[in-house]
C-alpha cells in the first residue's frame, strides 16, 4: 500500500471530470494506493467552488485520508521556503505545507504543476493539468 497526496490542481480536475484526471483518480485504489489531502487543498478547493459544485466536492473530500499538518511539516515546509529563496527560488506558503504533509506520510505527491514542487526528497508525479 502507498499513500498518494493529491496537490489542488488534481483536486479540481477530478472535481471538474475531467477524464484522463478522473481515470488516474480510479486507477490509484486498484494499484494499492490510498489518495489523501491536506487541509490547504481543501481550503484552496472551497475558496473558489461554484454553488453547484459543492456537494460533489464534499462527497469527494469525505472518502479521501487527510495528511495531517502539524508542527514536523510547519517546520519542514519553513525549511524548505527558506532554502529554496536563498537559492532564487520562491515557493508558496501553500506548496510548500501541501509537500511537507505529503513528506510527513511518506507519500509521493500527484499535480500538474510540478516544477512548484523542487524539493529534493520528495516524490512527485505529473497529472498534467486539464486532462
Amino acid at each position: 500500500m502507498a499513500f498518494v497526496v493529491l496537490d489542488t490542481t488534481v483536486v479540481i480536475d477530478v472535481l471538474k471530470q475531467r477524464p484522463r484526471a478522473v481515470e488516474r483518480f480510479l486507477a490509484l485504489e486498484s494499484h494499492g494506493d490510498v489518495p489523501h489531502v491536506c487541509a490547504v487543498t481543501v481550503e484552496e478547493v472551497s475558496a473558489w467552488l461554484r454553488p453547484d459544485e459543492g456537494e460533489r466536492a464534499a462527497a469527494m473530500f469525505d472518502g479521501l485520508s487527510i495528511a495531517p499538518l502539524g508542527l514536523a511539516e510547519g517546520r519542514l515546509a519553513g525549511w524548505w521556503r527558506r532554502r529554496y529563496r536563498r537559492s532564487g527560488k520562491t515557493l508558496t506558503q501553500a506548496d510548500a505545507l501541501i509537500a511537507a504533509a505529503a513528506a510527513g506520510i511518506g507519500a509521493r505527491l500527484a499535480t500538474g504543476n510540478v516544477k512548484d514542487f523542487p524539493m529534493s526528497g520528495l516524490e512527485v508525479e505529473h497529472w498534467p493539468s486539464g486532462e
